[in-house]
Order: structure tokens, then sequence, then C-alpha cells
């Protein structure tokens, strides 16, 4: 048996413990060929915070209350699911490469220094899961896959959308015809409950500070929502959009009832046109702003066909007739399907991403969420603010070249990019 993928976790902050979550599912369906062996937090009480039940200081509160948000995932210490070793604690990215302690590294780290961390480990030699998006920019995203590549590493994005419940229904469903050609895809969501108006989004300032976040709401979610639809529906070929920022300040309060003021210079609103190379039309609309109360569409996203329509987790045929996803597919996939969308079984999207990535590591290839993947994701998401800025369409392929960069080049700037 080979020997377990030696693994570093770099940044020990509120997504952690999803990511955790998904170790610990690993190993309880029978994964057993994986070790955490090294956290790296610039704060050495953050990453004792994670390593052993019965040290450290007391956890964090999830900042989300929505189920469904990762944020909001409970708890947890290495130790729980791996009692066999103890993982290391390092101050720095250089301190963990000073010593041969890991093979592979998990970056949750703040996405400012996504690249920064990222290159001098594939330079080291180590593969890489970043977690979205990718990096801060396009350029910075694209030397970190260029450094996988010149190295022959598996590079992944934790884009988790993708591997979620939903989504993977949804692919097999339109790789199996039931829409028929896609034509229409829609995702419509105006004000969130925890986050709207004004509250700091997800506790954490620096995502609404343009230079150092690279943007807001159409970087943060704009890259799931772009992964969902060119994992669904196909590449994306040209975006309109506007882009907003209509609450200049956001407030955050602490335990106490105190109130922080920060100033939000990134997005909090966009709305979008994507146009898809196979001739297909879109709208996309999200916002962290929004007073009174939150809007979208029920299902989340919508999806038509020349055939029928997806609606979330439920299939539409021509004729009305209602399908609910899941039992479609557990009563006509075949194993092949099954061992594709759920290996052993698996539905947490957190653990089927970093199984499909220590796989590809094992095999020397790239996990479906690969850096290109990411970067393409990336590049779909700043054509947003790129066609806001210009006040017109903006090619993805212009975006992805560097071609279009007017939006991001004060933010490359910033970086040393």
């Amino acid at each position: 048996m080979p020997a377990p993928i030696r693994i570093g976790i770099i940044g020990c902050g509120r997504i952690l413990p999803a990511h955790l979550r998904g170790y610990r599912l690993l190993r309880e369906a029978g994964v057993d060929d994986f070790r955490i062996t090294a956290l790296v937090a610039r704060r050495p009480e953050d990453a004792h915070m994670f390593r052993k039940r019965g040290e450290g200081p007391p956890p964090r509160q999830p900042v989300s209350r929505n189920p469904a948000d990762p944020l909001a995932a409970p708890h947890l210490y290495v130790s729980d699911f791996q009692p066999e070793e103890e993982a290391r604690v390092y101050p720095t990215v250089e301190a963990l490469l000073a010593e041969d302690v890991v093979d592979a590294v998990d970056i949750t780290a703040t996405l400012p220094v996504h690249h920064t961390a990222g290159l001098p480990c594939l330079a080291a030699g180590k593969h890489a899961l970043i977690q979205k998006p990718l990096a801060v920019s396009v350029q910075a995203g694209r030397l970190l896959v260029e450094a996988a590549e010149r190295g022959g590493l598996t590079l992944g994005v934790f884009e988790n959308v993708r591997y979620a419940e939903p989504v993977r229904l949804a692919r097999w469903l339109i790789e199996r015809g039931e829409l028929g050609r896609v034509q229409m895809a829609a995702a419509v969501s105006i004000g969130t409950a925890e986050w709207s108006p004004d509250r700091v989004v997800a506790d954490t300032p620096w995502r609404h500070d343009r230079l150092v976040a690279g943007g807001g709401a159409a970087i943060d979610m704009g890259v799931h929502l772009a992964h969902r639809l060119r994992y669904l529906v196909g590449e994306v070929e040209r975006i309109t959009a506007l882009a907003r920022v209509f609450e200049p300040e956001r407030l955050r309060r602490d335990a106490d009832g105190a109130v922080e003021r920060h100033p939000a210079d990134a997005d909090d609103a966009f709305f979008a046109l994507p146009e898809f190379a196979n001739g297909a039309v879109g709208t996309l609309a999200f916002t962290w702003a929004g007073h009174g109360a939150p809007t979208g569409l029920p299902e989340g996203v919508a999806i038509y066909g020349d055939r029928g329509c997806l609606k979330g987790t439920t299939l539409v045929r021509d004729g009305g007739e209602e399908v609910a996803a899941r039992a479609l597919f557990d009563r006509e996939a075949d194993s092949a399907a099954r061992e594709h969308f759920f290996p052993r079984g698996l539905t947490d999207s957190f653990a089927l991403l970093i199984h499909d990535w220590l796989a590809a590591i094992r095999a020397g290839g790239q996990p479906e969420t690969s850096g290109q993947e990411g970067l393409r994701d990336l590049a779909t998401a700043f054509a947003i603010l790129e066609s806001s800025a210009a006040g017109g369409p903006v090619a993805v392929a212009d975006v992805l070249a560097g071609r279009a960069r007017a939006y991001q080049a004060p933010i490359d700037a910033h970086h040393g990019l």
C-alpha cells in the first residue's frame, strides 16, 4: 500500500471547519490514504484551535446560521478523525517548507495570499488545493497554473459547487439528454438573509476592499455561478454586466454589541447577461445589498432546453411531467455514473472534492476542478467587472488572455503583479 499523502493546511480561519468535515467524512468512508501533518497560521493559537481537542483557545462561533453555508460547519479538530498522528504547527509557509513534512498543501487562507502562499509551495514541488476563488486577479491565477504545469503538479481549486448534489444530478440529467439542447439559464438572488443590507460579509472586512479582495460579490459569489453554468451549460463567450456599490459602509458588531464601521469599495451587487459559445443565453444577478427582504428564484438556478427544463432538482418535461432528479438517478443511473458522481456514496461536496484531488495526485493528473478550470471561472467572474467598467460586452477570452484588464490593473499593481 502506498504511503499516505501528507497534507499541510495553510490558513486556519472560518472556512477550515468545512474542510475538516470533508476529511473526516473521507476517513469514515474508508479513505485512508492521507494524513494532515501540518497546520500553518500566522498566529499559532489559531492553528492550535484546530489541532487537538483539549488544547488551544476555544473555538470561534460560526458566522453563518444557514446550515447550507460552509461557514456554518461545526468546529472540528484534526485529532477527532486522525488520532494516530498529531499535526505540527508552523507560523509561516517558509517554515513549513523548510522541513520535509508535507507532499501537498490545502490553502484555506484568505484570497489575497492565495498566490503568495501557493507559488512557493508549487516551486517546492508540493501539490496544491486552493480555496476558491483561485486568486486575487487573473494574472495571479495564471502564475499559479503555469507554476503547476512547469512542475508537473496537481493543482485543484476548492470550487465545491461542482460537487454539490443538485449540481451533480443536473449534470447527469443534461448528459443523458433530458433537457435536449440547452437554450437558457437563470440564477437571480437579490439580498441575503444574513449579510444584507450592510453587514460585513462573513465577518471578514477584507471582502469589501477592492484592492485586497479583487472584487466583491462578483468575485466571491460570481465564481460559484460561473463554474456552475460552465459545468451545466457550456463555456461563456461574452458577458454584458453592471456592478455597483450600494452600501459604501459595512457594519460589524462584536459580542457586546459594539459597532465597527468599515468602508466598502468592492461591488456588493451585479447583474449580468452571459452569452454561451453554444448559443445559449442567461441572466445572473447576486447582491449582498438590498433593504427589506431578499428576492430570488425559489429553485436557485433554472436551466431550459428544447425538451424541458430543470428547476433546482426538479426536471419538468414538455407536457408538464415533473420528476425528482434524485429519484430518477437512484432508479436509472448505472454503476459507472454512481461511482463518478458520488464515489463511495459520498454526498458532502467538500468530501467529494478532496477525494477527487487526492485521486488526481495518485494518478498524476488533475481533479475536475483543476487550476485551469479555476482560472476560467475567475476570468468569467472578472468579465462581469470588466464589462461594467467598460460599459459594454466583454469577451471572456480577452479577460483570460489579459487583453481586457482595465478593472484589474490597479489590483495587479497593488499586489506587485
